[in-house]
């Protein structure tokens, strides 16, 4: 059944025609937007058998890459087509007018590239609201009422009693997937998130995470480890290294921070890893128990693991970026150095 949907959705690529931008961005939505045949494709990797899900990712990609060369296909058509007509009015004689070039901001770039790295290996992509409950923020992520790791995030507080307050991390995202999905979930939660900090060249008030959530039964630390070896090295290279650090974290049992070598001495050592030969990128750990159940979800029957990062940490270690304030300061001098980027 899948498979007749798979090769209906190409046939009516390969068919696709679009002779302006009414066409191209009807294109647009019905293939390659969020929203789009395709992205529902994704949305029902949860619902394929383990021993099938393999095969039917491959295909959906496959399908999605086709529609995205289309696209580009379509796009030059349309822009060639523009061209002769436009020439038929330019007076040929007059000298040419310089038009300014913008690009894509690095953090953007950044996010597109961890979200394309981890739907290949079939996670989906969720999204929830900026402004949350105490449950979703801290509750059911196992941070009881005056535990000392509240104080871990200094929060902005809009209301109390009951408290609403601006998310201090994605995790709440996906507390709000598992309590509305069954198993088996795989799922990515890139967003913004807000903390009470002195902004500085190495913190700010404003920044952006994306994390990581996969529960399935006979989930274990081996696949954690596998998922971001395979992230790392697709992020930096195939030469980078990856080390766990045990560490502590409310939401998972047992934790560890997540380290690669330097990208800038190569992991020999420098001012930038301060001697080490390692820079941290972000944490992980085996979902706990207790979070599962206040999900809803049988922590004998289920397990998990989970991984959160920081997009400004990742694009300041691709890039070698010295001062996290200047991602937030338009400066054209510095986003002009990106406009390369796709």
């Amino acid at each position: 059944m899948q498979s007749e949907k798979i090769n209906q959705i190409k046939a009516e690529i390969a068919s696709a025609t679009a002779t302006n931008a009414e066409e191209l961005e009807a294109y647009r939505m019905r293939f390659i937007s969020k929203k789009s045949v395709i992205g529902a494709l994704f949305a029902e990797m949860r619902n394929i058998p383990n021993e099938h899900k393999k095969a039917f990712g491959q295909e959906v990609n496959e399908v999605k890459q086709l529609a995205e060369e289309k696209f580009q296909d379509l796009i030059a058509k349309s822009e060639s087509g523009n061209q002769k007509k436009a020439s038929l009015d330019q007076d040929l004689t007059l000298p040419p007018t310089a038009w300014p070039v913008g690009g894509i901001h690095p953090l953007t770039a950044v996010r597109q590239r961890i979200v394309t790295i981890f739907e290949r290996i079939g996670f989906n992509l969720s999204e929830g609201p900026e402004i949350e409950d105490d449950w979703h923020n801290f509750t059911a992520l196992n941070f009881p009422e005056n535990h000392p790791a509240r104080e871990m995030q200094d929060t902005f507080f809009i209301e109390k009693h009951p408290d609403i307050a601006l998310r201090t991390h994605t995790s709440s995202v996906q507390v709000r997937v598992m309590e509305n999905e069954e198993p088996p979930i795989r799922t990515l939660s890139p967003g913004r998130v807000f903390r009470n900090e002195a902004i500085s060249a190495r913190a700010h008030c404003i920044f952006h995470q994306v994390e990581g959530l996969y529960v399935d039964e006979n989930v274990s630390f081996a696949d954690l480890k596998q998922t971001l070896f395979h992230f790392a090295k697709e992020m930096f290279g195939k030469d980078t290294k990856v080390r766990f650090r045990p560490s502590f974290f409310p939401f998972t049992e047992p934790s560890a921070e997540i380290d690669i070598s330097c990208q800038l001495c190569g992991g020999k050592g420098c001012n930038i890893c301060k001697g080490s030969g390692w820079v941290e990128i972000g944490g992980s750990g085996m979902v706990d128990p207790n979070v599962l159940k206040n999900c809803g979800i049988d922590p004998e029957k289920y397990t998990g693991f989970a991984f959160g990062m920081g997009i400004e940490r990742i694009a300041m270690l691709k890039y070698q970026i010295n001062d996290l304030r200047l991602f937030t300061e338009n400066d054209i001098r510095f986003l002009s150095q990106f406009r390369g980027l796709l």
